[in-house]
């Protein structure tokens, strides 16, 4: 009876604490069911592999250990006894091996946990302790509850969100009204497919220059992550409230709009990100121009350049507007000329208007460049003097492992968390620009579906011009269509090689490097797939 009780307790707990992806996922997804429901379809081999395979293999275990223990062991209850601790302890060290990985899995938006998580894990961990307490009853295995973790999150979010839902409006009304109750505050938007986090924090280190400014917090581009920092965080000193607004569904962009009520809006990009839940580019152009669409008649809209959803809908913006451009012929409000990458980072010419200014900032790709243009044309309209412009570009912070420069024995180009086409073949062209001998270290391109053969060749064949060695790293079949577009542009097979792991690519590096050459890290290679 004790072991009973310590079992379902302890598969439970594992359970829950080895199912740390699947909550993250739902996180990611915030915590809307179809779209976690979506995921779930596309990743049924993942959860057959572990969760099915792994809950299986504990219940049956538990089922025939006292057999095989039987060989070995004469008395049945001292049998029974080691059985079921040895299964359970080797079922508690495969799942506690599982969520010590997930959680340590590095990931664009990193695992949060929030009150809301604890309420869900709550509410999770009731569930699971009532599912193995009634297979005990029954007397099935409580392992096989390990198999439906997946499902069993799915289940718990359907039964907690209407209380969610209902806490989440009394928060966001809260914040509402604080945000009209500061009618001087200047409120600033910023949406877009891709790069919005890093020009709200390029604008905030430039704002700050002149004004006292909150910005959301990385992760925080939902209504209630926002209602979050407006509720705990804004003040009546604050001059400036600048908030990133993130969209996976139509209509995602007017309820932040309603929210934080912008007279200034950015518009970055419009690329294919959330595509499964918007169903079409067309939806995604429409729901991240209901930024621009609210601001008022008196507000200010900034655009990039360079897509031809962006050019439409400048087109169509009746508002005041401008928009940025790396072409310095383009007659665009901001530009930059002279673009340089070296192993101090990028410089550049800032040019707006009249005026010019020397930049130079440790991050390197002309996305960055771009990032900073958009960033520094909303600065400018806000009086930012360009000087003040230049001096923030300079301090500006790499992202971690987004290609981020170290200098020391060798130049190291860490672009190991890039998981898009256009961002591998911009390290690969800032790789170029780099002194000494050029290497590439890579796993390929992965999780591309259809495309992933055509994308990896590509790229292969760029890197033939750019690079003067290259590293493919695992077994990978995406190296295949990158090894095929090195051979045939030209590349020499003595400079191309493949090794089983990172150990071995460190100790390859170690060989063939010397002072002043420049490595790039290409794309993660990772523990497992998670496609």
């Amino acid at each position: 009876m004790l072991f009973n009780i310590v079992e379902i307790v302890l598969v439970t707990l594992m359970s829950c604490a080895a199912s740390v992806h699947y909550i993250h996922v739902l996180q990611m997804n915030r915590y809307q069911l179809p779209a976690y429901g979506g995921w779930l379809r596309r990743n049924r081999d993942r959860v057959i592999r572990e969760n099915v395979v792994i809950g299986f293999v504990a219940a049956i275990l538990s089922l025939y250990m006292p057999v095989l223990l039987s060989m070995f062991i004469n008395v049945e209850n001292v049998r029974r006894a080691i059985a079921n601790w040895l299964t359970l302890a080797l079922f508690m060290g495969v799942t506690g091996f599982i969520a010590w990985r997930d959680y340590n899995l590095p990931s664009k938006k990193p695992f949060v946990v929030t009150h809301r998580v604890r309420r869900f894990g709550a509410v999770l961990a009731t569930l699971c302790l009532l599912a193995a307490a009634l297979l005990r009853a029954l007397t099935i295995p409580p392992y096989f509850l390990f198999a439906a973790m997946p499902y069993m999150v799915e289940l718990a979010a359907l039964i907690i969100n209407p209380y969610e839902n209902k806490l989440n409006a009394g928060f966001f009304k809260s914040a509402k009204q604080k945000i009209r109750k500061h009618p001087h505050l200047v409120t600033i938007g910023i949406t877009g497919s891709f790069g919005k986090t890093n020009v709200k924090f390029m604008l905030r280190d430039m704002l700050e220059k002149k004004y006292k400014v909150l910005a959301t917090p990385a992760s925080f581009n939902t209504a209630m992550g926002i209602s979050r920092v407006v509720n705990d965080d804004l003040t009546d000193a604050h001059e400036v409230f600048i908030a990133e607004m993130g969209a996976t569904h139509v209509g995602d962009i007017k309820e932040l709009v309603e929210l934080v009520r912008p007279k200034y809006g950015i518009l970055t990009s419009i690329g294919k990100r959330h595509l499964d839940t918007f169903g079409s580019l067309e939806n995604i152009a429409s729901t991240k121009y209901e930024l621009i669409q609210g601001l008022p008649k008196s507000g200010f809209a900034v655009f990039g350049s360079g897509d031809d959803y962006i050019d439409r809908l400048y087109a169509m913006c009746k508002k005041d507007k401008c928009r940025v451009s790396l072409d310095p012929r383009s007659g665009a409000y901001m530009t930059a000329e002279g673009i340089t990458y070296s192993d101090r980072g990028t410089s550049f010419t800032l040019v707006c208007g009249g005026e010019r200014t020397a930049c130079r900032t440790p991050l390197l790709g002309s996305f960055n460049v771009k990032n900073i243009l958009l960033a520094a044309a909303m600065a400018r309209r806000l009086e930012v003097p360009m000087e003040d412009i230049a001096k923030a570009i300079r301090e500006l912070k790499p992202i971690e492992h987004r290609l981020q420069l170290t200098v020391d024995d060798l130049n190291v180009i860490d672009d190991t968390l890039n998981e898009d086409p256009d961002g591998a073949f911009e390290a690969v062209r800032v790789l170029s620009q780099m002194p000494g001998r050029r290497i590439v270290v890579t796993p390929g391109m992965n999780g591309l579906s259809q495309q992933e053969a055509e994308v990896n060749y590509a790229l292969g064949t760029v890197m033939a011009d750019c690079a003067d060695t290259v590293i493919l790293v695992g077994g990978r079949n995406s190296q295949r269509g990158m090894r095929r577009g090195l051979l045939q542009s030209g590349f020499s097979r003595s400079n191309l090689h493949a090794v089983e792991d990172m150990d071995d690519a460190s100790e390859l590096l170690e060989e063939i490097s010397e002072h002043g050459d420049t490595v790039l890290f290409e794309s993660r290679v990772p523990e497992f797939e998670d496609e």
